[in-house]
């Protein structure tokens, strides 16, 4: 792989184009990383409204119709619905574990098997989600596991 960075006087957006022979699952992968690198996503904690980075973000989750995502040390309410977020997400590394959650999987610091067909997700910051029955086939093919 070639990498070329150019700075160019008066350039008011950074600009990246990618030339290849074939488009694979790895360079699609790249590009849904750079995506996410600048997808913001809005969210309300103490009276304000924050600007955050779609990476930083661990989970998504709603309870009592009000929908909120988790960060490593900060919890914000967002007025998007979750199936707003699944769509607006789409492309990037999250991936629906559940009916009321959505999970960043490259926050996952770790997974294993749990009764009923269920995973049991360890987060970066130790805490603990559940993958339900119903999603834990996609992950598993996502990861390779049979």
């Amino acid at each position: 792989m070639k990498i070329e960075i150019m700075e160019v006087a008066g350039c008011e957006e950074t600009e990246i184009i990618i030339r290849c022979a074939k488009v694979n699952d790895s360079l699609l992968k790249m590009v849904a990383q750079m995506r996410m690198y600048d997808q913001k996503i809005t969210g309300m904690k103490d009276g304000e409204t924050w600007l955050l980075e779609a990476r930083r973000i661990l989970y998504i989750d709603t309870v009592d119709r009000k929908t909120f995502f988790y960060t490593k040390d900060s919890v914000y309410e967002t007025p998007f619905k979750l199936y707003e977020l699944e769509e607006r997400l789409a492309g990037e590394d999250f991936f629906r574990a559940s009916k009321s959650v959505i999970v960043n999987f490259n926050q996952i610091r770790s997974l294993r098997p749990d009764l009923g067909g269920r995973l049991l997700l360890v987060m970066n910051n130790g805490e603990k989600l559940s993958v339900s029955k119903q999603y834990a086939p996609a992950l598993k093919e996502k990861l390779g596991i049979r």
